[in-house]
């Protein structure tokens, strides 16, 4: 639930429904990054992330070497490098599926509109970023990242994509996209999902060119969280608390069920000390950048 290494769970993962990705320990130079970069057949523009991380800490896309220095120095644990997929739409697909059970189905899709503006023909950068909620919760960073823009008018009709990382602690929006979950595309989760040993219950957050292939399964897995993950869809846009709650105590309920009947199975429950163990690391490492 917190602390498991990203690369580890990854590479659980089917290769063809993921992106290329390798990892980096520490210490570690730009030398010595660029050469695991070339030795993949990668090249910039590549996604660095950190191997254990939660709501998009120190994700960033790195074009530069001159990037690559900065995070290098602002990095303080291992790190993945991930190829960067050009894929037009994002979402998080939860799935589930009981030990004692053949077949397991999505029971949540998460659309992500990513933090964007769009020009007027009036405004300056600076104003519509301030004009929008959102876009002004981020503020402190977006001065930074756009400081030599701000003054820049963006011609009216044209969008401009602030933050590039599908997080909502990053400004994107998370829409609820049940109603795509139909039986072929459980079909095609249930197919990638009974090749991950040992998975039942999680989330992948992934990108596809279409919502055909979405349905069929041809997606780029970028991650993939277990039963720290969320069914992101209650946090649509005015979607009712109440209802929020109501999904988020079935989550529980099936996590539990799915916790008991891998224990029948064989699986021990981790020990409270072996857990506030987990969690005292996670939070030191989290806390050293």
């Amino acid at each position: 639930m917190l602390g498991e290494s990203k690369y580890d769970v990854l590479a659980m993962v089917p290769d063809d429904v993921k992106p290329r990705t390798l990892r980096v320990s520490l210490p570690a130079t730009r030398q010595h990054v660029l050469r695991q970069i070339q030795n993949a057949g990668l090249a910039l523009p590549l996604v660095f992330k950190p191997d254990l991380g939660e709501r998009g800490w120190m994700v960033r896309i790195i074009r530069t070497a001159e990037d690559i220095d900065q995070y290098l120095g602002d990095i303080r644990i291992d790190f993945i490098i991930q190829e960067l997929v050009n894929l037009p739409l994002e979402f998080g697909v939860f799935y589930i599926r009981f030990p004692n059970e053949a077949h397991g189905r999505v029971n949540s899709i998460t659309a992500k509109e990513f933090l964007s503006v769009t020009g007027d023909g009036v405004s300056t950068l600076q104003e519509l970023i301030l004009r929008k909620d959102r876009a002004r919760l981020q503020w402190p960073v977006l001065q930074v990242q756009y400081k030599d823009q701000l003054g820049t008018i963006l011609p009216a009709g044209q969008k401009l994509e602030l933050v590039p990382i599908g997080n909502h602690a990053l400004g994107t929006t998370f829409l609820n996209g049940n109603h795509l979950i139909t039986p072929q595309l459980n079909a095609s989760f249930d197919r990638i999902s009974r090749q991950i040993p040992g998975f039942y219950f999680g989330r992948y957050d992934l990108k596809c060119a279409s919502l055909a292939d979405l349905e069929q399964g041809r997606v780029m897995i970028v991650e993939l969280n277990g039963c720290g993950a969320e069914p992101a869809h209650i946090y649509h846009p005015g979607a009712s608390l109440l209802e929020g709650m109501r999904v988020m105590f079935r989550h529980w309920r099936d996590l539990y069920h799915v916790s008991l009947q891998n224990h029948l199975r064989g699986v021990p429950y981790i020990s409270f000390r072996e857990g506030l163990k987990v969690y005292k690391r996670f939070k030191t490492l989290r806390s050293a950048s």
